[in-house]
C-alpha cells in the first residue's frame, strides 16, 4: 500500500521534533527516524487498526509517545496526524476533526 503525509501530520512532526531537540540535541533526530519507521510500516500493516475517530485508523509509535491516524481511501494511507499520545482524548479528536 501506498502511504503519504499530509500537510498536518508534517507539521505534527516537525513540532514534535522541535519539542524532543529542545530536550537533547540530536534526539529530534532520533525522535524523526523512529516515527518514520512506524509510518513506514503502514505500507504493510494499513487498515488493521482500529478507527476510535470517525473514519481514521491509530497506530502507536513504538520508541515516543505518539500515535499515527490515518485513512484509507483508494488504496492510499494517508497519514492525517501524528499527536502525542498523553493530550486530552477531546484535544485530539478537536485538531483531527478540523483536518478533513
Amino acid at each position: 500500500m501506498k502511504v503519504v503525509l499530509s500537510s498536518s501530520a508534517e507539521q505534527d512532526l516537525m513540532d514534535g521534533f522541535n519539542f524532543y531537540e529542545r530536550q537533547q540535541q540530536n534526539l529530534g533526530e532520533y525522535f524523526l527516524n523512529s516515527l518514520f519507521a512506524d509510518i513506514d510500516s503502514l505500507t504493510l500493516f494499513a487498515g488493521i487498526h482500529p478507527k476510535p475517530f470517525r473514519n481514521l485508523h491509530r497506530t502507536h509509535g513504538r520508541r515516543f509517545p505518539f500515535s499515527i491516524y490515518y485513512r484509507i481511501e483508494d488504496g492510499v494511507a494517508t497519514v492525517m496526524g501524528v499527536l502525542d499520545s498523553r493530550q486530552n482524548p477531546d484535544r485530539i479528536h478537536a485538531k483531527l476533526s478540523g483536518r478533513g
